[in-house]
């Protein structure tokens, strides 16, 4: 009775089903990406026809962590999930085929003008279209690589272009920059644009934390850049130039300048202070311990109280932070 759907079974086992993965642009022209590196899985996006005349299919690099990895690696979870339903619906539009054919034959089968009557009747929807993974929400940052014009973007900070894996850390340290400050700008509106007033003061907390943060790794990766292109330097330890004292002492034995010759001893301690508030953010959730009190010297905290970052500060950290990065790149000419 079931011949077709017996054999269609059969043939389905150990088979192997190919399905396109698709990707929606998004309203700018940008398809999402995901660096396939699980310590990374960074989300970033490639506009279209770059991704298809620029990027080859041998490698491509993860704009954040610097991973190589053939093209076809670079689907998002989401994608890969959209051609996963699309596999299974395919599989079950054979089976509901060979049901049907099935059906039709036994129908045929059946006696005309039977004191009994017998029926077969598949109610199978039809074939399901799987819609492409539609992008996310176009991202803040957008960049467009020095070296091969492939424009991709990002949220937050990135300094591998994916095409041809330049390191374009001034570029992106500029812009990274320029984000923070429209965040910033912007927090007033993002805050009356929140139903409680409670919603909007962790909203502006977190933003504003999360720019100090911000503000720190971007310049640690232009640092990085800058001192790598020093000929016959050591490599520095990871996250060296997130300290400042061991980013100086690199820095000298780099270019004979240490950071001192950029910014006064007064503008100095407050980045330090700055730098270390980071570090607790990111470690220990803002709760101020007895390390940092030692290393900043800061009398308005006590251990184990919660760090309280304000806009202002965060402003001036950004100008204090530009102003050294000047003062790097003009050495390293």
């Amino acid at each position: 009775m079931f011949e077709d759907l017996l054999k269609s079974l059969q043939q389905l086992d150990g088979m192997k089903i190919s399905v396109p993965i698709a990707a929606e642009a998004d309203a700018d022209g940008f398809v999402d990406r995901q660096c396939p590196a699980t310590e990374c899985e960074f989300l970033f996006k490639v506009q279209e026809e770059d991704w298809r005349d620029i990027v080859t299919d041998e490698a491509v690099w993860c704009p954040f962590c610097g991973h190589q990895a053939k093209a076809d690696e670079w689907w998002t979870y989401e994608q890969i999930e959209k051609a996963k339903e699309a596999a299974f619906a395919e599989v079950k539009h054979t089976i509901n085929k060979a049901m049907r054919r099935d059906a039709d034959r036994f129908n045929r089968r059946q006696p005309r003008r039977s004191f009994i009557s017998m029926s077969m009747k598949v109610d199978a929807k039809p074939k399901e279209i799987v819609l492409p993974a539609a992008a996310t929400d176009p991202m803040q940052l957008k960049i467009k690589c020095p070296e091969c014009a492939c424009r991709y973007a990002v949220i937050g900070s990135a300094y591998f272009c994916p095409a041809c894996g330049h390191n374009a850390a001034d570029l992106v340290f500029s812009q990274s920059l320029g984000t923070i400050r429209a965040t910033l700008d912007n927090l007033p509106a993002i805050a009356a644009g929140l139903p409680s007033r409670d919603d909007a003061g962790n909203i502006v907390r977190l933003l504003t934390e999360d720019s100090l943060q911000r503000i720190v790794t971007a310049f640690q990766r232009f640092a990085e850049a800058l001192y790598a292109k020093r000929p016959g330097q050591p490599v520095p330890r990871r996250n060296a130039f997130q300290n400042l004292d061991e980013g100086s002492k690199l820095w000298q034995a780099a270019c004979g300048k240490t950071y001192d010759a950029h910014l006064s001893a007064a503008e100095l301690d407050l980045l330090k202070r700055q730098f270390q508030q980071r570090h607790l953010l990111t470690h220990r959730e803002g709760l101020v311990d007895a390390d940092y009190i030692t290393k900043t010297g800061d009398q308005n905290y006590r251990e184990g109280q919660r760090l309280v970052v304000k806009e202002a500060a965060v402003r001036e950290c950004v100008a204090l932070i530009e102003k050294l990065a000047l003062g790097l790149a003009a050495d390293a000419t």
